[in-house]
């Protein structure tokens, strides 16, 4: 269900409150031009004008210096506000399990934190101001206004509330566009992301025109949707500037024939004189300013809402697991050194295939063992590693690493202990010093010196491991697990699949020999690489 609580940082309000009295400074200016005016009309001297403009100087900085401070706080805050719903969508996206089906999609998922996320700014930095304007200067300056006119106040009172009946009715139908052009790009970049992924496969199947075009569709409908959202917006401005055109038009006709004479009601005490006069007809247009700028922002709130719920409901953390973790017995308490591994009646069933491992799987492994799932493909191997790592929650039975059992409240500090390689590493652009480290503050020197030597750690890979061959990136996988002392389990998936047997036989020496003193688990179905460990439990097939 989709999350609507909505909160503004504390500074975008403050912010929004400095820009309110920035917006507030005009009464005051507004006067005095009028006032001076009108004595001016009257055959005042020069010299009254004198301090009349330096007033109206220094005024007009005030107002620059209020707004200005006003934007840049409200913008800080918005910048930190999207920052941090970026990453409490992160987060719950990391602590969500792999193999969960409610899971978003990875192109989806990246549309919201990368795109759609920064239609949240300009909702926050500027509608929310404007809001606040909205609500506070029109009613300000009809109460400046009716203490000269009342009929002027009137006319100001009959336009005003049209223009948020219109508003509102074309905003419905913003925010729907707005939500349906948001999901459409997010589908267009799932699909985009999968095609991406099977491009090999594409490629062989000759699908490539048929993929093409498909995309092509995709991409049309999203710019059919698009220029759906821009029509409604620049219809909504329209509106708006024919009803404060209309208002003010009005107001400017009613004082021109107060002040010829022609209307003798509508003013406090008679008549208003030209400085009156002068001074309702500069406050009009200001009266409806806020409304004009609400119609230039009112797609940014339609798509800024949008956004906003889109981030929020990807950034629910997943319900946690009703059945907490038992607590570990005195047998099994946490041993110093290498911990030891236990897997009691384990049961498992992948949502989507319902295929899992075998129905009441147990497993001891001692401190620093190094231990072999052998087995053909499908035998559970990968799942039983996915569940040790805490990617996944077993349907029944526990996992204990250490005498900790492994559980939703235990599994984020638990997988600070698991460092994990598998058959295709992902490698980033930079160095393989960078890769080695992978974002963390580790001395990656010694284990690239280990695993490569010979090889200067300066040396750039490109996006995906382009420039290594298939040795070099898992033996670049493994200085990248044991750089960090804390991981002291290693879980291998298939290290030496796809690799030749001369390649295979240098990682498979490298992976023993750069493991020594860590629990290793290893699924594979190399019988070399299983006979060179401690032990090998052997998977038959699938649940």
């Amino acid at each position: 269900m989709r999350n609507r609580t909505r909160r503004f940082p504390q500074a975008t309000t403050t912010g929004s409150l400095v820009q309110l009295a920035a917006a507030l400074v005009w009464l005051p200016m507004a006067w005095i031009i009028a006032r001076t005016l009108g004595q001016l009309a009257a055959d005042a001297g020069t010299a009254a004008v004198l301090p009349a403009a330096l007033a109206v100087l220094a005024l007009g900085l005030l107002r620059a210096g209020l707004e200005a401070l006003g934007t840049r706080m409200v913008f800080r805050a918005a910048r930190a506000e999207v920052g941090q719903l970026r990453r409490r969508a992160l987060a719950a996206l990391a602590a969500r399990d792999p193999l969960d089906p409610g899971r978003a999609a990875s192109g989806a998922a990246a549309s919201v934190v990368a795109e759609q996320a920064e239609a949240v700014l300009p909702w926050l930095h500027r509608y929310r101001p404007i809001q606040l304007k909205v609500v506070t200067v029109p009613f300000v300056l009809l109460l400046a206004v009716a203490s000269i006119s009342w009929a002027a106040a009137l006319i100001l009172l009959v336009a005003a509330p049209l223009i948020p009946v219109f508003m509102a009715l074309v905003g419905i139908r913003a925010k729907a566009a707005s939500e349906a052009q948001l999901a459409e790009l997010g589908t267009m970049n799932a699909v985009l992301m999968d095609r991406l992924r099977g491009l090999s496969t594409i490629r062989a199947l000759d699908a490539v025109d048929i993929t093409a075009e498909r995309l092509r569709g995709s991409a049309e409908s999203v710019r059919r949707r698009t220029m759906a959202v821009l029509r409604i917006a620049f219809l909504s401005s329209a509106v708006l500037e024919l009803f404060s055109a209309l208002g003010v038009a009005m107001v400017a006709v009613y004082v021109g024939f107060h002040l010829l004479g022609d209307l003798n009601f509508g003013a406090w005490g008679g008549r208003m004189g030209l400085a009156e006069g002068l001074f309702v007809l500069l406050l009009a247009p200001a009266f409806f300013e806020p409304l004009r700028e609400l119609a230039a922002v009112w797609h940014d709130r339609a798509a800024g809402e949008a956004a906003h719920d889109a981030l929020m409901a990807l950034g629910m953390a997943p319900a946690a697991d009703p059945a907490p973790a038992p607590a570990p017995s005195p047998a099994e308490a946490t041993i110093s050194g290498p911990p030891s591994l236990s897997l009691q009646g384990l049961s498992f069933t992948h949502p989507a295939s319902g295929r899992g491992i075998p129905a009441g799987f147990g497993l001891e492994v001692a401190p620093g063992e190094r231990v072999a799932l052998f087995g053909p493909s499908g035998s559970g191997k990968s799942t039983l590693l996915a569940l040790i790592a805490g990617l996944a929650l077993p349907d029944g039975g526990r996992i204990i690493i250490g005498g900790t059992p492994l559980g939703p409240s235990t599994r984020t500090d638990l997988r600070r202990r698991i460092a994990w390689i598998g058959h295709r590493p992902h490698m980033i652009a930079g160095s393989l010093l960078a890769n080695v480290r992978f974002g963390r503050d580790l001395d990656a020197g010694p284990p690239l010196a280990r695993l490569l030597p010979g090889v200067d750690p300066a040396r750039q890979v490109g996006e995906a491991g382009f420039g290594l061959s298939g040795g070099e990136a898992v033996r670049l996988a493994i200085a990248r697990a044991i750089a960090d002392p804390a991981a002291d389990i290693v879980l291998a998936d298939e290290p030496t699949a796809h690799l030749d047997g001369e390649t295979a036989a240098r990682v498979r020496a490298a992976l023993i020999e750069a493991t020594a003193g860590r629990t290793l688990v290893v699924a594979t179905h190399d019988p070399d690489l299983a006979a060179a460990l401690d032990r090998v439990i052997r998977l038959e097939g699938a649940a």
